[in-house]
């Protein structure tokens, strides 16, 4: 029948395959050598580079090293040929005292990347000791009457060897009366004992001098001796009994100083101070164990004087010696096995392995980071640890063997949030209660270029005054990069692009270090009002990160620019305006308007006029802001028919700019007002004034077909900004309320005040900058010219004025401009137009 594994079987069965790999990729298998001890220094344990599959290359480029727990570096490793030697003399007995096995284990790490073998080295036991009686000499008083086969406990002797070398028998020198007898013990434990074979004479032989040999199983065979001197006595002939020749106790490693452990009893046949009993310890107890034990002469109580350490020694044994009081003196012997058992009383205790490495962010899953070791004193019920890694942690520990633990990532990590982990490793053991003890890792994090410069704005306005100082500054933009070291080292830089057709580097310049912003020259603004800097920040890293901001740079009016009279024009005629006036005109008779223009805009182009001399200051005023000159009265018949006004015009920038026009008036009698002459000649239809309608409806149908492709090219703007943006067709919120402003609808005023008639054109709010044309006909002009003047942003005025002047040599012309605005595009269009007609000819000029 054919077993079938279920969904749940063999997601285990890859979970433990996916365990195995990941930790045979880690910790690789254990390599066991053996040696005797005693070797000498430099002497080859065995080719470490071959059994660990490594070229000669990778020990020193792979940073091969040995650890061990010892005190001492026994061992070291020949880079050169890769071989496992001596480093220090080793005393097997001193590592491992009377242990059957000795082994010393050794961890090989290898770095790059980071690998852990365990090696094990046997220390094989030589026979470099003797068998060792602590003392040279024993003294036995023996008395005569002793009975045959009483048996005498001997010295037994040491080997600090073990196994073959160890102890194997004791030899005594013949003598008639005594022999030789081995008793064995738990734990293969012989002790030599002195038998009685024949009655003792005093009188025949008072004194014996025996000699008792050990001998171990080396070979050669090493011997020791002492020497037994048994002196024969008389009488008492009852040796003390103990009611048990061994004793044992368990006792906790914990008990209190000062705690009785145990009573030896003995008894004594005999009477009176023959049978009076004291006990002692042997002479041979080893002082190491009277700090820890009292024996009581008088009770036989053993009580604890020194503390008790299960990791130092698990067993203590005493030679107990019962003796009379007797002459001669008998005794009786017994043995003690104090037997120390553990408790939990060792903290675990962490140890790495290898010290943690730097750690990439960008680092995958299962990156090894260090390799820790955990270790326990205590016995094997209570030195079983198990280590913790708190949670939150992007790591983890795989376990190998004994232990030894790999600390690799788990999860994402990011240098930006933490730079440096401190982990702390819980290591508890298996005591109850369990003890724990705490050690802290710290891991760093190294930088990966991840991201991008950050400025503080995405976009920065800058209002800057027009005829600055070239190499000022303008502003400095700032960006952020959280990155580390060359990674956040940022640059900047201006990214080319073009300003009325001229690359923008021509404009300013950029401090790559601090982004502080420079200009080139001076700007003005009637010639530039806004451009856009693209500024790049770029760090340092491999690969770069770069992000862009744009710095709007908007140029800011002054008052550079004086007043121009544009109406009445004097460079025609000379440095007077003549203007021609009925005696019988009325108050408040227009007599012409003074028309100025300033280049400059807001408050810097507000323009106002005053009278400041006339022949007559009490015939002619001027009105500030129209510029219009009127009577302030009739004329008299006694005014002078030539009167001279001169006319001053201000802006209201800050300091004051101004200009002068010089007004010549001549006063004729016999002239007609123009009005009067003007209907006159309409109600009297004649061939020029009929000429003179068709070209001011012609003039009219200009301007409104001007105005149909003003709005038509608008709409058609604002919906491709529409379908690009999915919002306004203005760049900003303001700039749509104002397209939505029913005030910079167009519209036609006629204005026939007095004798000088225009239209007006008019669109957009007074707050706009603007451009608007204007053109008039006194009604002393002699020609009837109707003029179109192409508008430009760039229009200069002067140039404007000559141009007007060389078409209409009566100088009747009044032209008007403001400049015109522009949007974040750079496209320029009109937000204001002035027609002012007149009559007869067309001039176009573009």
């Amino acid at each position: 029948m054919t077993k079938t594994i279920g969904c749940g079987d063999w997601r285990w069965q890859a979970l433990r395959w996916h365990h195995f790999f990941l930790l045979w990729t880690t910790i690789h298998g254990q390599t066991r050598y053996s040696i005797p001890e005693e070797l000498k220094q430099g002497s080859v344990v065995g080719n470490l580079a071959k059994d660990l599959g490594l070229g000669l290359s990778e020990i020193f480029d792979r940073k091969l090293r040995v650890d061990t727990d010892a005190s001492k570096q026994y061992f070291s490793v020949d880079a050169g040929k890769g071989e496992l030697v001596v480093n220090d003399r080793i005393d097997r007995e001193a590592l491992c005292g009377q242990s059957a096995s000795c082994v010393l284990t050794l961890q090989v790490v290898i770095e790059n990347p980071l690998q852990l073998h365990r090696i094990e080295v046997e220390i094989r036991d030589m026979n470099d000791h003797s068998p060792v009686f602590s003392t040279e000499e024993r003294s036995l008083k023996i008395a005569e009457s002793t009975a045959t086969g009483i048996t005498f406990p001997l010295e037994t002797a040491q080997d600090q060897d073990v196994g073959s070398n160890s102890l194997k028998l004791y030899t005594l020198s013949k003598d008639e009366c005594f022999s030789l007898r081995i008793k064995e013990l738990s734990g293969n434990r012989k002790i030599p004992e002195l038998v009685l074979e024949k009655p003792l004479d005093r009188e025949k032989q008072s004194v014996h001098r025996l000699l008792l040999t050990a001998l171990d199983g080396g070979n050669p065979v090493k011997t020791g001796s002492t020497k037994i001197t048994v002196t024969v006595l008389d009488n008492n002939d009852n040796v003390p009994v103990f009611k048990k020749p061994l004793y044992n106790v368990s006792v906790l490693e914990n008990t209190v100083v000062g705690s009785v452990l145990l009573k030896v009893e003995a008894t004594d046949a005999d009477e009176g101070i023959n049978g009076e009993i004291h006990f002692e310890l042997s002479e041979h107890t080893p002082k190491s164990l009277l700090t820890i034990f009292r024996l009581n002469s008088d009770t036989g109580e053993i009580s604890l004087i020194g503390p008790l350490d299960y990791e130092s020694s698990t067993t203590h044994e005493l030679d107990i010696t019962a003796k009379d009081k007797g002459v001669p003196k008998m005794e009786g012997h017994c043995r003690v096995q104090i037997v120390v058992k553990d408790v939990n009383d060792n903290a675990p205790e962490l140890i790495l392995t290898s010290n943690p490495n730097p750690v990439r962010e960008d680092a995958p899953k299962g990156t090894v980071v260090a390799l820790i070791r955990a270790r326990d004193l205590d016995s094997v019920d209570y030195g079983k640890v198990m280590l913790q890694i708190p949670r939150g942690f992007p790591f983890t520990l795989k376990p190998s063997f004994s232990n030894n633990y790999a600390l690799v990532t788990s999860g994402a990590l990011d240098r930006e949030t933490v730079s440096v982990y401190k982990i702390e490793l819980t290591a508890t053991d298996s005591g109850s209660p369990p003890l724990s003890s705490k050690k802290i890792i710290p891991v760093s994090i190294t930088d990966v270029n991840d991201n991008h410069p950050v400025f503080t704005q995405r976009s920065y306005n800058v209002y800057l005054k027009e005829n600055g100082v070239p190499g000022s500054i303008l502003y400095s933009v700032s960006a952020s990069d959280v990155d580390f070291g060359e990674n956040a080292k940022i640059s900047y830089s201006i990214l080319d692009s073009k300003v009325q057709d001229v690359s923008v580097s021509s404009y300013v310049y950029i401090n790559s270090d601090n982004g502080s912003i420079y200009s080139m020259h001076s700007f003005d603004y009637e010639k530039l009002k806004v451009f856009e800097i693209q500024v790049q920040a770029k760090d340092q890293g491999s690969p770069s990160l770069s992000s862009n901001a744009t710095v709007h740079v908007f140029i800011l009016d002054q008052n550079d620019n004086a007043p121009a009279v544009i109406y009445p024009s004097s460079a025609a005629l000379g440095s007077l305006a003549h203007q021609r006036m009925p005696r019988s005109a009325k108050m408040g008779h227009l007599v012409t308007k003074v028309t100025a223009v300033d280049a400059d805009s807001g408050h810097n182009a507000w323009i106002s006029y005053r009278l400041t001399e006339a022949t007559d200051a009490s015939l002619f005023t001027v009105n500030q802001y129209t510029g219009e000159v009127r009577t302030k009265r009739a004329v008299l018949e006694q005014d002078d028919s030539s009167q001279r006004l001169l006319i001053e015009i201000k802006d209201d920038g800050e300091p004051v700019q101004s200009a002068t026009v010089t007004v010549s008036i001549l006063l004729e009698d016999g002239l007609h007002e123009p009005i009067l002459d003007l209907r006159h000649k309409v109600s009297e239809p004649s061939k020029k004034t009929g000429r003179m309608a068709l070209y001011l409806i012609m003039s009219l149908a200009s301007v409104s077909v001007l105005s149909l492709l003003t709005f038509v090219i608008l709409a058609v703007k604002c919906m491709r900004n529409s379908r690009g943006s999915g919002s306004c067709c203005c760049a900003r919120h303001s700039e749509c309320d104002d397209y939505k402003n029913p005030n910079r609808n167009l519209q036609i005023q006629l204005n026939t005040d007095g004798p000088i008639k225009y239209v007006e054109v008019l669109g957009g709010d007074m707050l706009s900058q603007s451009q608007s044309f204007r053109s008039c006909m006194s009604p002393m002009s002699e020609y009837s010219d109707f003029t179109l003047i192409k508008p430009s942003s760039t229009t200069d005025f002067k140039e404007v004025i000559s141009v007007l002047d060389a078409s209409l040599p009566d100088s009747t012309w009044t032209f008007e401009s403001q400049q015109v605005s522009s949007n974040a595009s750079g496209n320029k269009f009109f937000s204001s137009l002035k027609v002012i007609t007149s009559v007869a000819h067309i001039n176009v000029l573009n």
